[in-house]
């Protein structure tokens, strides 16, 4: 595990590196959007999605650095999600990652340019490295993380998320949640990488199952971790799911079948790491350690 947590903070670190670099500064004007910008986006977490298409790219003998505008691009996306997820027409959340909301800090207003800002950046990070290495691979990898987080994917999954608070909500419609809510995003960080990396079109697909296994795991242990863990784990306040009367894998099928729906999942995603071979075996690792975590 202490080999796994170094490797991750070596690839965080990596990553903010060239996030910095992709980011304008507040220095620009006018300023205060490019600080609400970077306020998010240098918040802190673990980096999973960009972190993912890299290691992924590399699994299949591709040169990160090539991959790099993608995952900065796909971070960008991700935090421009969480902006608005916590927005007051939303999930009205007041912290995350520990410390208070962008809306909370320069309004509401500008909390949603700023998550506007972020996706409209990472398009036209991918759109120049299309331009600048025009070829299958990369537009390849940004049409993965375009269809990712739209209509047929994680904003459709927001849709129905918000939709359905306060009203029942059977197993079947939460699967489709939480398949385009979460898992959408990481199985287009893995297939992209894929992409990227040179894989073929059937190994590049089994790359994106795994990605949607290890998303469904990763929010069934969330909606687990809203119950049983603290906001100081967590970062972020605890039972917001019941704050929003939200139906959640634990208020259908309990905490201990959850576990096990989980596990199930993970399981599944490894053998599929197993089956390509030992270049994956990093994936293996994380994908054990995002979803069977306890905190």
């Amino acid at each position: 595990m202490n080999d796994l947590k170094e490797q991750m903070k070596q690839w965080i670190q990596y990553i903010e590196e060239n996030l910095n670099n992709f980011i304008p500064r507040q220095e620009q004007f006018p300023p205060t959007i490019f600080e609400a910008m970077r306020y998010s986006l240098f918040a802190g977490g673990k980096r999973l999605r960009p972190m993912m298409l890299l290691a992924a790219c590399e699994a299949v003998g591709g040169d990160k650095q090539e991959a790099v505008p993608f995952a900065c691009a796909m971070e960008m996306i991700h935090t421009y999600s969480l902006i608005h997820d916590d927005l007051p027409a939303m999930d009205n959340d007041d912290y995350r990652r520990g410390r208070l909301t962008n809306h909370k800090v320069f309004g509401e207003d500008m909390a949603i340019l700023a998550g506007d800002g972020l996706l409209h950046h990472a398009m036209e990070i991918m759109a120049d490295a299309c331009f600048t290495n025009p070829c299958k691979k990369t537009t390849g990898a940004l049409q993965a993380i375009a269809h990712g987080a739209g209509i047929y994917g994680m904003l459709v999954g927001q849709v129905v998320d918000v939709s359905f608070e306060g009203k029942p909500l059977e197993g079947k419609t939460l699967d489709f949640i939480h398949i385009n809510k979460t898992a959408a995003m990481i199985r287009a960080a893995l297939k992209a990488g894929a992409v990227l990396g040179g894989a073929t079109e059937e190994t590049a697909e089994k790359f994106a199952l795994a990605g949607e296994k290890i998303g469904m795991a990763f929010q069934i242990l969330d909606d687990i971790l809203d119950v049983t863990s603290t906001m100081e784990e967590l970062g972020k306040p605890i039972h917001s799911d019941e704050k929003n009367e939200k139906t959640t894998y634990v208020t259908l099928y309990g905490i201990e079948e959850s576990r096990k729906i989980a596990c199930t999942l993970s399981d599944e995603a490894e053998s599929i790491w197993e089956e390509l071979g030992e270049s994956c075996g990093f994936l293996k690792d994380i994908t054990n350690y995002l979803t069977k975590r306890t905190y």
